[in-house]
């Protein structure tokens, strides 16, 4: 959907972009704000790993905890945020989130420049491929977005967390998912 500024974007023009575990739902696409930004909705299940850690080098993000509660590492810290909080996670510092809960979650999250909201869509095209994902698809997609991945992480998290990782693979996991 092209979107002009100054105009009222309805929920029936949103764009699911993925679909899961992890889930993304463009709300605020790029061309609304000149690429400034981007607005994407993230809905979490229970017991789910959004992504393992994870740096990105070309856009900061800012996640606003819509409902449930996320677990976070940002850097070496650790954090819980709950309806209300605000999630800062920079450019250039590692950081991955996960809902350690048996309720859902919801962020929402502010992608800031405009351009890895389509991250989200190519990895549904990988995932929607069916069975385990093509690791070096991830691996390319990632480079694409100036994306370092740790998917060693995700074991970590998962016990640490207490995680289900029975589900579809977390966004990004490569070969040592």
């Amino acid at each position: 959907m092209a979107a002009r500024a100054g105009t009222v974007i309805p929920p029936a023009a949103y764009r699911t972009l993925l679909q899961g575990p992890l889930g993304a739902r463009l709300l605020l696409p790029p061309d609304a704000t000149e690429n400034q930004l981007a607005v994407v909705e993230h809905p979490l299940a229970p017991r789910a790993l959004g992504s393992p850690v994870h740096t990105h080098s070309r856009e900061d993000e800012y996640s606003i905890v819509l409902e449930g509660t996320v677990g976070v590492e940002i850097g070496e810290e650790t954090f819980e945020a709950g309806p209300g909080s605000v999630i800062v996670k920079p450019r250039g510092i590692p950081h991955a989130f996960w809902n350690a809960t048996d309720q859902p979650a919801r962020l929402l999250e502010i992608l800031a420049p405009a351009g890895f909201e389509s991250y989200f869509a190519e990895l549904g095209t990988i995932f929607a491929r069916g069975g385990p994902p093509d690791p070096a698809a991830l691996q390319a997609l990632a480079a694409r977005y100036g994306l370092t991945m740790d998917p060693a992480s995700i074991p970590r998290l998962a016990a640490a967390h207490g995680l289900d990782l029975r589900g579809r693979p977390p966004a990004g996991a490569g070969p040592n998912a």
